[in-house]
């Protein structure tokens, strides 16, 4: 296995450019997520990593060694594509084995790299089976096979399973993680899912128009994003536009922007200049919603339930702030009654759970409470 280094790395084609000086290190046998809206750049990125695309400027290493014009077939990595780009007239041992027989392995030696690869992804019944017989997660487990049976430094996966139904990727998340642990090989993987993300990642990149917003744990992403857009993007979350009022030791103050009667206090570890156009985003299961007014606590608003969303382990809320719209998700606790829509309502939003960000998204884009 080895680590992947970025530096500077733009790539443009024609007019477009589709990735805007995007530096990073992947560490060896980690697990990196790129995420991002379709056409963001993310696919592009791992494309030039494998040598499909070379960068317009900048280097690619992996380890110590430059590969930024290195050929695709010399760099040692195995890729899982999205359609898993199988060979519908061979077997599953031929499909398996194709790679190695490319390198002149001798005989021995393919079959042993073979049925211990199907081993692992646990395909060994269907080694005589042809492909096109397969489900769409068994045919998965093939082309993953299928590119770590050649030992790869680096596996690189490109939306693996965006074809697969819900209960197949919730499956396929698992085994794809557990082989990744079993190999310790790092992995490079391509995703829009944010639960995918959220749920694999050692480390996430948040990709948008070409630019990395924000690199970071899961939760460092989740609870500490680094402005509107990656808060938005990753889950659920009420952004505000709000105006800086001043300031009481750690504790800022804030008029909402499209109501300057309603003030918000927020714990603040960062320092923006009061010109700066700033959102606070605040997660819709840190919102705390009670039936009789609260004493004694700050960022209080009265309201009234628009809609009632039951899910199961959950209530999700709609509650309407003077015609503004906040959403909470509360545990379902079987109580009686339930919140229903035209209750009167008051909605707390705890300062330790809001986090001022700044606002790049235009006032149209994002989940906005509108």
């Amino acid at each position: 296995m080895s680590s992947v280094t970025l530096k500077n790395i733009t790539k443009s084609f024609k007019t477009v450019q589709a990735v805007k000086e995007l530096s990073l290190d992947i560490q060896k046998g980690e697990f990196f997520t790129f995420l991002g809206p379709s056409g963001c750049g993310k696919t592009t990125t791992l494309r030039m990593i494998a040598g499909f695309y070379y960068p317009t400027t900048g280097s690619i290493f992996f380890g110590d060694r430059e590969m930024t014009k290195v050929a695709p077939e010399k760099r040692n990595t195995g890729m899982v594509f999205q359609n898993y780009a199988l060979f519908p007239h061979m077997t599953v041992y031929e499909n398996v084995a194709f790679g190695l027989k490319v390198r002149k392995l001798a005989s021995a030696e393919v079959k042993k790299r073979v049925e211990e690869a199907l081993a692992k992804v646990r395909l060994n019944a269907f080694i005589k089976r042809q492909v096109s017989q397969l489900s769409g997660g068994q045919q998965q487990r093939v082309a993953l096979a299928r590119s770590l049976v050649i030992q790869p430094e680096i596996l690189l996966l490109d939306e693996p399973l965006s074809n697969l139904d819900a209960r197949l990727r919730d499956e396929m998340r698992t085994e794809i993680l557990r082989l990744q642990r079993d190999y310790g090989i790092t992995t490079i993987y391509v995703t829009h899912d944010q639960i995918e993300a959220l749920s694999m990642s050692d480390r996430i990149a948040v990709f948008n128009a070409g630019e990395c917003q924000q690199i970071g744990t899961p939760k460092e992403i989740y609870n500490e994003p680094a402005n509107d857009f990656v808060a938005s993007f990753i889950g659920e979350t009420n952004l505000i536009p709000i105006q800086m009022e001043g300031r009481e030791g750690e504790i800022l103050q804030f008029s909402w922007e499209d109501d300057n009667n309603k003030r918000l206090m927020a714990e603040m570890p960062a320092a923006f200049s009061e010109e700066e156009l700033l959102s606070v985003s605040i997660r819709p299961e840190a919102v705390e919603v009670y039936g009789e007014p609260p004493v004694n606590l700050q960022n209080v608003y009265e309201g009234t339930i628009e809609l009632a969303q039951f899910t199961g382990a959950s209530l999700n809320l709609f509650i309407s702030l003077g015609g503004k719209v906040v959403q909470a998700m509360v545990l379902n606790t079987m109580a009686q009654p339930e919140p229903e829509p035209g209750d009167r309502v008051w909605v707390r939003l705890p300062e330790s759970r809001v986090r001022v960000v700044p606002r790049v998204l235009e006032p149209k884009e994002g989940r906005r409470i509108s």
